[in-house]
């Protein structure tokens, strides 16, 4: 039962958080981010946010002190749109896992030649 509801929360945390970030912070430093996952807690006390952004390493860097820095906004945005009685605390984690598929499909075709 705590994994479904986990799991769902994870669903609901995602939509939301993109929906926040894409129209609600208006921060010129974010630049173009994706929410690629959500994975709560079984206790829904954390929540780790893993996002991506499009550019170069120095600019991710930037804009992922720019969702640290804005965190209280948007716990306070999905507070209001989620009825739950404790938010869980967001950690933002840079998500490498497009970066490894585009590597990995890279060596994949130079073996192929």
């Amino acid at each position: 039962m705590a994994v479904l509801k986990a799991e769902r929360m994870d669903h609901i945390l995602l939509k939301e958080i993109s929906h926040i970030l894409q129209f609600e912070l208006k921060n010129p430093k974010l630049g173009f981010v994706t929410v690629t996952d959500v994975q709560c807690t079984k206790d829904l006390s954390l929540a780790k946010v893993y996002v991506s952004f499009l550019g170069k390493q120095d600019r991710n860097d930037a804009g992922l002190r720019v969702l640290n820095q804005s965190k209280g906004f948007i716990r306070s945005n999905l507070a209001k749109k989620i009825k739950i009685r404790k938010m869980p605390d967001l950690v933002f984690v840079q998500d490498h896992s497009l970066e490894q598929g585009n590597r990995i499909e890279k060596i994949l075709k130079d073996i192929q030649k």
